[in-house]
């Protein structure tokens, strides 16, 4: 038996419900008895999406991101609505974020952002094939979109310039298992 499996859950308190994240603490019970806290913080899921206008080259974004201030390079990303098929909103994501629509998309995994404390899992596409719509960013947003060779990416994970993790796990699956020295 796994020492805190759901069975070994005694109670669960929601602490805190937002627009984006909740946050709950669980109780737990161990096999000799004791009693642990876990605190959990939910999400709805989100969507990366590594967009390459040409073979070779990938879309970055710099933002400014509040919780950590700084500006970070990512890969274009968004969370998911309640009940929004990760497609859909991988699409919308895109659009807004860069202006940019894909005809062709391809699922490439599915990825927790944090295990330990949040339930967030990330979905990351391929998108190709682009036209250039026009941005439509959330009045709190504001990105600068950078096309870049798939390697200049890379260059930029392993100089420190990207730190992101959704956005290092995008480029290294672009770049494929035989390419990452």
């Amino acid at each position: 038996m796994a020492l805190f499996t759901r069975e070994n859950t005694i109670s669960s308190n929601k602490v805190f419900e937002g627009k984006i994240v909740n946050l709950r603490v669980d109780q737990l019970q161990g096999p000799e008895g004791k009693t642990f806290s876990r605190e959990v913080v939910e999400h709805n899921g989100g969507v990366v999406i590594a967009c390459q206008p040409q073979p070779g080259t990938v879309i970055l974004i710099r933002q400014y991101r509040y919780t950590i201030d700084m500006e970070l390079l990512e890969l274009p990303a968004g969370r998911l609505e309640a009940g929004e098929e990760p497609l859909l909103a991988a699409q919308r994501e895109l659009l807004e974020e860069t202006g940019y629509e894909a005809q062709s998309w391809k699922p490439l995994t599915s990825m927790y952002s944090a295990p330990g404390f949040c339930n967030e899992l990330l979905h990351l596409f391929r998108a190709q094939n682009i036209v250039f719509q026009g941005k439509a960013l959330d009045e709190d947003e504001e990105t600068e979109v950078i096309i870049v060779p798939v390697q200049q990416a890379w260059q930029y994970v392993l100089n420190g310039q990207v730190r992101d993790a959704k956005t290092i796990a995008g480029i290294a699956l672009l770049l494929g298992p035989n390419s990452l020295s």
